[in-house]
């Protein structure tokens, strides 16, 4: 495994898409890392609010009608848990993508080596986090945010509430990592996503979030996790190409705005 650093990495500072142009750039982000291209690091904001289901989540886990009328999109993520809600305050989203070649082969290593630059955002903004210290239950398994917690992946405040979610998948022998950091309180909007959803006092006792940490702007805290990933891969400012650009949208359309993918879990793009 080469060092992070000796590679060539681009930062892709905050920019907004819809949900399923989000999904679609990651996945040609892998495919440009997997050609020989730059590795990407990457920030963004959902636009419209979007709920992204886990993989094996079952849709009738969702109020359609409630996001139908709320103007929230719905797509599905290639990585598992449980349904998030993002949009453009409440949350701040990243990816990492790397080839596979260059990682650990070991999960949890991979986990802990690409969770660095967020703990270092965390740290810069005076926000204590650590991996979760013990597994605990769910309280609502199609919410992300209140599945069980996993010392591997879910990532803590100082008085143990989740404040970042973090998953991972592969494409093209590449990795990406993607995960949520909760900015601002959204509870409402998040569980009235959910057709069943528990109360907002439940979600408030495992959930927390950086605006309730410390008194920064969403622009502050957007810049110090952007600038933390530059820091950790030695990474040179640079944007999509307008090939990337076009193919994702192809993605987008054919895949991540579909029934076939959303509602089923059929993946029309799969040769």
């Amino acid at each position: 495994m080469a060092d992070i650093e000796e590679r060539e990495w681009r930062l892709i500072r905050e920019d907004t898409r819809t949900g399923p142009l989000n999904m679609a750039l990651d996945e040609i982000a892998a495919e440009t890392a997997a050609e020989g291209g730059p590795r990407t690091l990457r920030v963004y904001r959902w636009e419209p609010a979007t709920l992204s289901l886990g993989y094996h989540q079952d849709p009738a886990t969702v109020d359609w009608d409630f996001c139908e009328r709320e103007g929230i999109s719905v797509t599905r993520r290639p990585t598992g848990g449980g349904g998030i809600y993002h949009d453009s305050w409440g949350d701040v989203s990243y990816s990492i993508v790397a080839p596979a070649e260059e990682l650990p082969g070991d999960l949890m290593e991979t986990y802990e080596l690409l969770c660095e630059p967020l703990f270092d955002g965390f740290d810069s903004l005076g926000v204590p986090v650590s991996f979760a210290s013990e597994e605990l239950p769910a309280i609502h398994d199609p919410a992300c945010y209140l599945r069980a917690l996993h010392p591997a992946h879910d990532v803590v405040a100082d008085d143990g509430r989740k404040i970042s979610g973090n998953a991972q998948y592969r494409r093209r022998d590449s990795v990406i990592q993607h995960g949520s950091i909760l900015f601002a309180d959204a509870t409402d909007h998040h569980l009235a996503c959910f057709a069943d959803p528990p109360s907002t006092e439940r979600f408030r006792e495992r959930v927390t979030n950086v605006r309730e940490r410390t008194d920064v702007s969403r622009g502050q805290a957007v810049a110090a996790f952007e600038d933390a990933l530059a820091d950790w891969a030695d990474a040179e400012e640079g944007t999509w190409t307008d090939d990337e650009l076009d193919r994702a949208r192809e993605r987008a359309r054919e895949k991540f705005t579909s029934d076939d993918w959303n509602r089923r879990r059929e993946d029309p793009t799969a040769p």
